[in-house]
């Protein structure tokens, strides 16, 4: 019973975050803009969240009459079991991961790779050029930002000696990774970022070019599910980030969930400052910027890390 208790409290916790999530941002956002969040509905605010989700649970379920509507069903799903299927492998605590083995890892890199089929269908089965275009650019951003989000954990893996986050992060008892492997989490904040098409690498929903991208045809709960499975996206990669190179739980006097927990919001926090502070650069910048710098710079560190680990043994 234990077994099963555990994965759906996390997973309505989860949730629940994904969902105050967007409060959060708008708040924070209206701070460092200097203007007015969510301030109407509740306290400061808070019941936006319940309005929102209201509306989104009453607003009409339109399925487009030229749409291929089984796989228009089905793409939005993809999004949210994959991220949601992400966390089971993220060691919260000691004694809090809902599944630990050996190539948790790879886990990790083969969903966020299996996420951009929800993309590529929601586009390819709106039967709208706009969706269509938004899912091309998203398909090739994500495939790509995944073969440098990959190299970059290699050095990871080289210093921690294995693929299990468990591992890695008590690898990390007596230094964290991210000096070491500081050109590493350049790249794979950057890759996430991208994966998770965030501002200002949100070029798949550019609104002044391609009305909302691959979601341009969807609503109600299918546009909602796409919307929590963004959020979810970012606190997953930063989950990643802090277990990856920021020693996961540890750290004084606190008790560990908590340490992951703190960790993890400054980086969800720094998600959002990107999209406050930054402007969009071109598709073709993107895609440049990938694969002429952050592919050589990643081969660059797998290559340095490798030798520096020779030379020490």
């Amino acid at each position: 019973m234990h077994e099963l208790v555990t994965p759906v409290i996390i997973l309505l916790i989860l949730l629940l975050s994904a969902a105050t999530l967007t409060w959060v941002e708008r708040r924070i956002l209206g701070l460092w803009q200097d203007r007015y969040g969510p301030n109407r509905v509740g306290p400061f605010g808070l019941l936006q969240v319940v309005a929102d989700m209201i509306k989104l649970f009453t607003k009409e379920d339109w399925i487009p009459p030229f749409a291929d509507k089984v796989i228009f069903v089905i793409a939005p799903m993809i999004v949210m079991i994959m991220m949601l299927l992400g966390f089971a492998i993220i060691p919260f605590s000691p004694q809090l991961q809902i599944v630990d083995f050996d190539n948790g890892l790879l886990f990790f890199l083969a969903i966020s790779s299996l996420s951009v089929y929800s993309v590529m269908l929601a586009g390819f089965s709106s039967n709208s050029k706009y969706a269509l275009f938004g899912a091309l650019r998203a398909t090739a951003q994500m495939i790509s930002y995944e073969v440098f989000m990959g190299l970059s954990v290699m050095g990871v893996v080289i210093l921690s000696g294995s693929f299990s986050l468990r591992e890695i992060v008590e690898a990390q008892s007596e230094q964290w990774f991210f000096i070491p492997q500081i050109v590493a989490l350049g790249i794979f904040i950057i890759a996430g970022i991208a994966e998770s098409h965030r501002a200002p690498f949100d070029l798949p929903e550019a609104e002044h070019e391609i009305v909302a991208g691959f979601h341009t045809e969807y609503s109600s709960m299918k546009f909602g599910m796409f919307f929590i499975g963004e959020y979810l996206g970012v606190i997953l990669i930063s989950a990643m980030i802090v277990t990856l190179f920021f020693g996961g739980w540890q750290g004084p006097f606190l008790p560990p969930i908590l340490w992951f927990l703190l960790k993890t919001s400054v980086f969800v926090l720094f998600f959002i400052l990107l999209r406050a502070a930054t402007p969009r650069p071109r598709y073709d910048q993107l895609m440049s910027f990938g694969w002429k710098y952050m592919l050589p710079l990643a081969l660059l560190n797998l290559l340095l890390t490798g030798a520096y680990r020779l030379w020490t043994q």
